[in-house]
């Protein structure tokens, strides 16, 4: 891990809703080409892994759900979409859900700003995607999770 990048806590959550499709949210920032990303963000400071989930989970999309536990954790670098070089101890929570639309009211100002779509996707819809995914090994998170 680098040492000039800052330590970011996450979580991010792996929602399947009752097809088997998993939500993904489209980023468009200014500085970089446009991405999709499960929903998920950082945990704050004195909150735990499961509280950011949750709390993700709803400001995110509206779903109130216990995320249950930690099913994969992944170590990643990366540059924020407010430019901060970060080494992210990503953790992940599998939450399964009825639900077919979300409401993205409780998106802060930059989430409004980048976060330019939504949409249920298909694990082939997934391997056929053009534009990239995180994270890199969804599909691989995926089969685990399955099997």
């Amino acid at each position: 891990m680098s040492t000039d990048r800052v330590a970011r806590p996450a979580a991010r959550i792996l929602l399947l809703d009752g097809a088997g499709r998993i939500l993904l949210f489209r980023f468009d920032p200014s500085d970089r080409p446009p991405f999709w990303c499960t929903p998920g963000g950082a945990v704050d400071p004195g909150e735990s892994y499961e509280d950011a989930a949750r709390r993700e989970l709803w400001e995110e999309t509206g779903i109130t759900a216990d995320p249950g536990a930690e099913v994969a954790q992944r170590i990643v670098e990366f540059i924020t979409i407010e430019g901060v070089p970060v080494w992210a101890d990503e953790r992940y929570f599998l939450v399964r859900t009825e639900a077919e639309a979300i409401d993205t009211a409780g998106h802060t100002a930059l989430e409004q700003r980048v976060m330019r779509g939504w949409r249920w996707f298909t694990r082939e819809e997934i391997a056929v995607q053009d534009e990239p995914i995180f994270p890199e090994d969804l599909l691989e998170m995926l089969a685990v999770l399955r099997a």
